[in-house]
């Protein structure tokens, strides 16, 4: 029988043809654990009483959602990982490396074709680079840290087709958002999310990224996209493993197929309190902001940085906006050093942050007062979410998110912005 991506990952991880509504037991290529959930899968692994972990070399601890440490006792959690890897000889990423979700592909952890689970919801972004990967719980992660393996449902698989080419000002997140929006929060629940068409391919890696990084935003198990040249190209320059790359059969089983027609979009806002409240930017034009950050493991690429400083380049944030800048690894923060993109953004005002998740967490940096409004390239507006309830989160592009902060009042980018 034909397969779709999903399926075809999961089969050979499992050893058997596998299709939707099967259970499986695969055997897992990487696993990843950050600070705010590593030290309860250590408590778990401790609790199943194994002594060591499959594969020491398959398994990265991430220290960034509160890195650097805001506390005592988040200092302590850290230690604990620490410790933890120093016993059990695995990789640790300390404060100042980066967002888990930029370090995996980036270090060339992941390559096409790979099983991948992480200890963060967010994990589906490496769906990008042609990888089943998919966000677990800690005591789950504690299993894969003993076992090497963990059991999956296979998912349905929805296949989303984008046509065309987004216009110029509109970018990935923009599309993303727009297809949350007409899918909602629970649209596709549980649910293996293959996006192709025109538009995908003409995408960047890193936009590629930002797209497979919110599938878990309408309830999506993964996001996946084919491997093509940008993704074969990206993971020889990154990886020195191995891809073994998948396409799903021409004449696979879809739950539903839905068609975007990119050329007619626009730019939109995720307004408060939901990521699925999403409009057309045109709504809430003129609204004013308190803050603006850019950054997370969805728009914190080196692309997202040069979009905005592309837009920011001789002008200024507007006096009384606090515009923060965190950058998603310590290579992206060379690399925007080097092409100078970083001068440009602190010149016009920007305070930038150690790379990591920054405020997106709310644990530290950049909480806003009550009332505030904050718009962000953040891909969660939830209450609550950048550490105070009383606050208002507005998610929409870099090139938004840059032009918002320059007026003091959510702004449409296009018109600010020459793209080749």
């Amino acid at each position: 029988m034909s397969q779709t991506i999903a399926e075809k990952i999961l089969s050979k991880h499992s050893g058997r043809e596998a299709y939707a509504g099967e259970i499986v037991i695969a055997d897992i290529d990487y696993a990843m654990s950050q600070d705010g959930t590593t030290p309860l899968a250590i408590k778990a692994f401790r609790d199943m009483e194994m002594e060591a972990v499959w594969n020491p070399d398959k398994i990265s601890l991430v220290i960034d959602h509160s890195a650097p440490s805001p506390s005592q006792q988040v200092s302590n959690l850290h230690e604990m990982m620490r410790e933890f890897a120093r016993k059990q000889e695995i990789n640790v990423y300390d404060i100042g490396c980066g967002v888990c979700h930029q370090l995996m592909p980036e270090q060339g952890h992941v390559v096409p074709g790979d099983l991948v689970v992480g200890a963060d919801s967010h994990t589906c972004t490496y769906g990008a680079l042609n990888v089943f990967s998919t966000g677990i719980g800690s005591t789950d992660m504690a299993a894969v840290y003993s076992s090497g393996k963990l059991w999956f449902k296979v998912p349905e698989t929805i296949k989303i087709n984008v046509r065309e080419e987004l216009p110029e000002g509109v970018y990935s997140k923009d599309l993303i958002l727009k297809i949350i929006g007409d899918m909602t929060a629970d649209g596709a629940t549980y649910m293996s999310a293959e996006f192709s068409g025109d538009a995908i391919s003409s995408l960047s890696v890193d936009a590629r990224m930002t797209v497979c990084n919110m599938a878990v935003e309408m309830g999506a198990k993964t996001g996946i996209m084919e491997a093509d040249r940008k993704v074969m190209g990206y993971v020889e320059k990154h990886s020195g493993r191995k891809p073994d790359p998948v396409k799903a059969d021409e004449d696979a089983s879809y739950s539903r197929e839905i068609n975007v027609d990119a050329s007619d979009l626009e730019p939109v806002i995720a307004k408060p309190h939901r990521v699925d409240n999403v409009v057309p930017l045109s709504q809430v034009e003129g609204l004013e902001i308190q803050e603006a950050y850019l950054g997370t493991c969805t728009n914190g690429r080196l692309e997202d940085l040069r979009i905005a400083s592309e837009i920011l380049e001789g002008k200024k944030v507007k006096n009384d906006v606090r515009f923060i800048v965190a950058p998603a690894s310590k290579q992206v923060y060379l690399d925007a050093i080097n092409e100078g993109i970083l001068q440009i953004l602190i010149g016009s005002g920007a305070a930038v942050v150690t790379p990591g998740c920054g405020p997106c967490v709310g644990t530290h940096n950049g909480v806003p007062a009550d009332g505030e409004k904050v718009i962000s390239t953040a891909n969660r507006n939830f209450r609550g979410r950048m550490g105070n309830p009383e606050a208002f989160i507005y998610l929409a592009s870099p090139a938004t998110v840059a032009a918002s902060a320059i007026r003091g009042e959510i702004t449409d980018p296009r018109g600010m912005l020459s793209r080749p």
